[in-house]
């Protein structure tokens, strides 16, 4: 799909990439091959240049750190009644479960969706375009309709059946005579305009909805399991966030710790691409325009002489100071780092004290799960498979998702 690729992993030279000239270091092309038949052309990951500039002011606002706060209690009590429906004493793989709650949170707080039957109809049309995507996605060769059973063939039918939920939201919510006093983030899209005044079209508002949806739930459920699995095999780290988590000053600084490291030694994604379109020097090596670089995240992240002991799972490092620029870079950086970094951080913050508060959970099997490559991301290999050993609060579960209640 690329050719020949330069990795990079000194942090110095990442920075040059992540820092340079955006016109030199093209990231859409990188992704547009893989991506854009979800995502589309106007999608923040697809596009380079004054478009990708263009896109991100526009997307900025509603992620914004003060204005994404307003979003934990949604989250809490997602995770809440997700933790009510866990199987008591058997295993159960935690991926999905992790992958229903966060794709919730993203239709509640980016689409403003609440009622039940629509959060359920946009749940199993997601799901299916998740399921039907991996391989025509790395494939190119097999997006070809060669009938009504064929991956492109599905791809499509899937496809088609989540846009026409946004777009039909989308529809919906401009006809709400006071949908600008709403806080979730397509209403707040729909209120933005660009540089000459007007506003984002439908296709824009599809594809970056579409691209939260692709990027944002996928990837913090992934991260999610990979807490679990790694406190499971660490008990004296479980030990010590339980008592944070329970005490009653609220703090989180070892939380904060712990989500840091599990990014570090797990990092959803490992690598990223950037397109050389002049010649440059990185890392004191002249390299040619053409070039594909890929800045490689877990490679960096597992430097000694950075993060001593690299492949033990120590959060206490994150105590000791913060990392030196460009060697924790789970996000990205610079102008292309993760547009939705701060919502993701905090919802794995409220989520894993929402899920250690309500459960103790162990690994189901004393063999560790290791890194396997699902779509863009790095995923436990059994899918995070864990017992629910004990309860440590009650739940009622009804028929519908809004009603369930935790004490």
């Amino acid at each position: 799909m690329f050719g020949e690729l330069t990795y990079v992993a000194d942090p110095a030279a990442v920075r040059d990439i992540f820092s340079g000239d955006p016109t030199r270091f093209h990231a859409g092309e990188g992704n547009a091959e893989p991506l854009e038949p979800v995502l589309g052309k106007n999608s923040l990951l697809t596009l380079d240049g004054d478009a990708h500039m263009a896109q991100r002011k526009l997307l900025l606002p509603p992620f914004h750190g003060e204005r994404i706060g307003r979003y934990a209690e949604t989250m809490r009590s997602a995770a809440e009644r997700e933790l009510a429906t866990w199987p008591m004493g058997r295993p159960f793989p935690l991926r999905p479960a992790m992958q229903r709650v966060t794709l919730e949170v993203i239709l509640r707080t980016v689409f403003g969706v609440t009622d039940s039957e629509r959060l359920g109809r946009f749940s199993d049309a997601v799901t299916r375009l998740g399921e039907g995507s991996n391989l025509v996605l790395w494939m190119p060769a097999l997006r070809r309709d060669l009938g009504p059973l064929s991956p492109w063939r599905r791809f499509l039918r899937a496809r088609a059946a989540v846009d026409e939920l946004i777009y039909d939201e989308i529809a919906r919510r401009r006809a709400e005579p006071d949908f600008e006093s709403r806080d979730d983030v397509l209403s707040l899209l729909l209120q933005a305009r660009h540089d000459d005044g007007r506003p984002m079209s439908e296709v824009e508002l599809r594809d970056e909805l579409m691209t939260v949806v692709g990027a944002g739930h996928e990837t913090t459920a992934t991260a999610l399991c990979w807490v679990f699995e790694l406190l499971g095999r660490n008990p004296r780290v479980e030990g010590r966030l339980r008592d944070e988590v329970a005490s009653s000053d609220g703090g989180d600084e070892y939380l904060d710790a712990v989500m840091k490291e599990t990014l570090r030694l797990r990092p959803v994604v490992v690598d990223v691409v950037r397109k050389l379109m002049r010649d440059a020097e990185i890392g004191g090596h002249e390299l040619p325009a053409g070039t594909w670089l890929v800045p490689a995240i877990a490679v960096v992240h597992q430097r000694p002489d950075v993060y001593p002991d690299p492949y033990e799972f120590r959060p206490k490092r994150f105590l000791e100071g913060q990392p030196e620029p460009y060697t924790w870079i789970p996000f990205g950086g610079g102008i292309r780092r993760c547009i939705g970094a701060s919502f993701a951080q905090m919802e794995i913050k409220v989520m894993l004290r929402a899920f250690l508060t309500g459960a103790r959970l162990r690994p189901a099997s004393r063999r560790p799960e290791v890194p396997r490559a699902r779509h863009v991301t790095i995923v436990p290999s059994r899918g995070a498979r864990v017992v629910l050993e004990e309860r440590l609060g009650t739940a009622r579960v009804t028929s519908s998702p809004a009603a369930v209640t935790t004490s």
